[in-house]
């Protein structure tokens, strides 16, 4: 697995990970799950964007921590139960 770890999942055009990779985070295997989640990072943050106040009323754009860490957990989750 660790040979698989180090793949620039970023350099594939289309976004797609490596199919070892489903697999051995499909096991559990911790280090193949971080690459999977990684791999999504930047997609479950805009998901997670939302309006939010600060103490003086003001509006703003901000990540919602509570939203990204329910996608994170049912990202997980999917893999996991994933039927190979």
């Amino acid at each position: 697995m660790n040979g698989m770890i180090n793949t620039n999942t970023e350099s594939n055009e289309r976004g797609f990970l490596p199919y070892p990779i489903i697999l051995a985070a499909n096991k559990g295997e911790l280090e193949a799950m971080k690459v999977v989640v990684l791999h999504y990072r930047s997609y479950m943050t805009s998901l997670s964007m939302r309006k939010l106040r600060d103490e003086q009323g003001n509006t703003y754009w901000g990540i919602d921590e509570d939203t990204r860490e329910r996608l994170r957990a049912k990202l997980m989750q999917s893999v996991l139960a994933f039927k190979i």
